[in-house]
């Protein structure tokens, strides 16, 4: 069996131990237009924050593609998926024949039409590796950095060069930092820890258009800069499966082992859909344990297993300096918030389940309400003042508790 994989993140590292967890002998090849071993994207902030360094930025150790027996093709981009002839066309003209084809293509940075950008000389993405050592190069301690985009890639950008830079400005048409992710409340609290560390927000606006070293914004304001970075937003990169003949909305359709409407071939990753578990909907959640878990089960799937993730939801764990935050599931219905003086919590409950919450300081519990929300557990069989208050394994009723400890209730 010859297995081809194309992408070389969390969800092609999923992939291929899902294949070897089934099938031993298979080839497998790995295409990827980075240059680099699969390594942690999340952790692009933390190099540039000295936080880590090159070598510990791999997703797995160093021999994990010789342990796995993957040919790895790095730095070769797909041109092509020809389906009828189970091949993939590479740039260079090379063809690569395949039985059973992963496509974990991701995504790249959206960039809507803005005035004057041409003229811009130093303008940065930052999604990936090489375009967090593209900046690096860059960076000076008397640089002005404009940043176009206050979510999470903007945020987590201002973070790791903050104390590298001169001056970082964020702008962003929503009223509040980490608009996707955070309510009014919770967002006040992480742009007052940025603000703290030097960052100066322009919300509630956008750039009208670019000079060669400033952009003038809606509201008239003219911020000076030297580094320009776009973090406007990300879309999935679902072109070369859907000129093949994938189905793709949002993303790239699947079922639940990772099948596409092109016979041997899958997908997974943030170029894929998922159905949210809290609301039934389709879309692309883009995170690294649902991009890994999807890439698992289309590879034991392709090794002829059977494995399934069907459902997934919006879920996000980190913080920016000293500010920690976990956010997960959806904010539609009856809130209950509990405020400190640098914390909130709120918690979302709707049909007599947990649905969603968003966590900013203590954030050491947020496992139970997570595990509350995957299990879908009837809060009937919780303790709901304790659940608001200080979660813990007591506020199950004995029956469940029990079967979560691997005994039986009497």
């Amino acid at each position: 069996m010859k297995y081809v994989v194309i992408g070389n993140s969390a969800a092609a590292v999923g992939c291929i131990e899902g294949i070897r967890s089934v099938d031993r002998a298979g080839s497998i090849t790995l295409i990827s237009d980075e240059p680099h071993a699969a390594y942690g994207r999340p952790l692009i902030s933390y190099l540039l924050m000295g936080r880590t360094d090159l070598a510990h930025m791999n997703y797995r150790p160093a021999d994990f593609y010789e342990t796995m027996g993957v040919t790895a093709m790095l730095g070769r981009r797909a041109a092509e998926i020809d389906a009828e002839n189970k091949t993939v066309l590479l740039e260079d003209g090379e063809r690569v024949p395949y039985d059973r084809l992963l496509v974990a293509t991701g995504s790249r940075p959206f960039l809507p039409p803005m005035e004057g950008i041409e003229q811009v000389e130093h303008r940065f993405s930052f999604m990936t590796l090489d375009d967090a050592l593209a900046l690096e190069q860059m960076l000076t301690e008397k640089s002005r950095v404009f940043i176009v985009g206050a979510g999470l890639i903007g945020m987590k950008c201002a973070e790791g060069i903050a104390q590298r830079v001169a001056r970082i400005d964020i702008c962003d048409l929503a009223p509040r930092v980490l608009p996707s992710v955070l309510d009014d409340e919770a967002a006040a609290l992480v742009q007052r820890e940025m603000e703290r560390h030097g960052c100066v927000f322009h919300l509630g606006t956008s750039v009208k258009k670019f000079e060669k070293n400033a952009a003038i914004l809606e509201n008239g304001e003219r911020i000076p800069f030297d580094i320009l970075v776009t973090a406007v937003g990300v879309q999935p990169n679902t072109e070369l499966a859907a000129r093949a003949g994938a189905a793709a909305d949002r993303g790239i359709v699947i079922d639940g082992s990772g099948r596409t409407t092109l016979e041997n071939v899958y997908a997974a990753g943030d170029c894929a859909e998922s159905t949210d578990l809290t609301t039934g909907r389709k879309g692309v959640i883009a995170i690294l344990p649902n991009a890994y878990l999807q890439g698992r089960a289309a590879g034991v799937s392709m090794a002829g297993g059977q494995e399934e993730f069907t459902e997934t939801m919006p879920m996000n764990a980190g913080g920016f300096f000293d500010v920690h935050l976990v956010t997960a599931g959806s904010y539609d219905g009856e809130s209950h918030i509990t405020r400190g003086e640098n914390s909130y919590r709120r918690l979302v409950i709707k049909d007599g389940l947990l649905k969603g919450f968003i966590i900013v300081g203590d954030v050491s519990r947020a496992g139970i309400y997570t595990a509350l929300i995957q299990k879908r557990t009837p809060l009937v069989q919780v303790d709901l003042e304790l659940l608001l208050e200080k979660p813990q394994l007591m506020l199950y009723d004995r029956t469940v508790r029990e079967e979560m400890l691997g005994g039986k209730a009497k």
